[in-house]
């Protein structure tokens, strides 16, 4: 008796002629490798479907050429090879293919002063597209920071002064008895507020872009706001901590343009859209800042 033939649905007509913009898969679990380290991720493939008369496409086939990217380290090149076999194993069905990844890109990070370091993870996605023959490759980027804000620190300081005021009005100063003034609880009366704030920015890359800059845009952005989150903290790194909070108070407005100047500044970024929270410890609500740029053509 001769083999059946496995029925292959997908292949038959579809019902109602219509094409598609996006169809896939979400969520697959994968490996991939950033910068020498093996991490664990999610990706989303997808591709048009161009022949409306078509009932679908082979997922199977989209599954089966996201083994590249557990071969190979990520960069540009590879997403893009990726998408064409997307686009070579479903041949006059799409036209245009889609690929994104999420991941934790985890860096060690040393501490401020003492000889601690500590890993820190930043939530990152790759999403690479072709279409009508066009590639681009898009990354986003979580960078957590604290601010502090502005007018919150000048009023605790004016509160400080009434209270030195109230407290050696009519006393002759001694050097002594000022410094023992500002290590008492007095000294600090009222503390600014600050907050864990975030900064998402979505970067469209130069098209000659050959690897994927990552730990450079991480670098770039935690120094344009000079308070990054610690990892393993002592008593010093605390207090650096702290006083790199007083050096860089900051309104949301303020670190949307510090990393605006920064992103702008870097060779591997044709565009980007970036938005800062505040998470506030004032208010109920946060407070927001968004940006763009584009890189004018040469």
């Amino acid at each position: 008796m001769n083999a059946l033939t496995l029925p292959d649905i997908a292949a038959q007509a579809s019902r109602q002629a219509l094409p598609l913009d996006w169809v896939g898969m979400c969520g697959i679990a994968l490996p991939i490798l950033i910068d020498g380290q093996r991490l664990t991720a999610t990706a989303d493939a997808g591709v048009s479907l161009d022949d409306g008369t078509a009932r679908g496409i082979h997922m199977s086939r989209l599954y089966l050429a996201l083994e590249m990217l557990d071969q190979q380290p990520l960069t540009p090149a590879l997403l893009r090879n990726v998408l064409l076999r997307f686009l070579d194993s479903h041949e006059g069905l799409s036209k245009n293919a889609y690929l994104r990844i999420y991941t934790d890109v985890l860096l060690k990070r040393p501490a401020l002063v003492s000889p601690l370091a500590g890993w820190k993870g930043y939530p990152v996605s790759i999403e690479a597209r072709l279409e009508n023959q066009m590639f681009h490759v898009e990354l986003k980027i979580d960078v957590t920071y604290s601010s502090t804000c502005p007018c919150s620190a000048a009023l605790a300081r004016q509160l400080i002064q009434q209270q030195f005021l109230d407290d050696f009005a009519n006393i002759p100063l001694q050097h002594e008895d000022v410094l023992t003034w500002l290590g008492s609880a007095n000294g600090i009366l009222a503390t600014p507020h600050s907050q864990r704030s975030s900064a998402q920015l979505s970067i469209q890359l130069d098209e000659q872009q050959p690897d994927l800059p990552l730990t450079e845009l991480i670098d770039n952005a935690e120094a344009a706001l000079g308070t990054a989150v610690q990892t393993a903290v002592k008593r010093a790194d605390e207090q650096a901590f702290a006083l790199a909070n007083g050096q860089n108070l900051m309104f949301c407005e303020d670190a949307a343009r510090r990393l605006h100047l920064a992103l702008k500044r870097s060779d591997a970024v044709k565009a980007f859209h970036l938005k800062v929270i505040h998470a506030e410890s004032l208010h109920a609500h946060d407070a927001v800042a968004e940006s763009r740029w584009t890189r004018d053509p040469a």
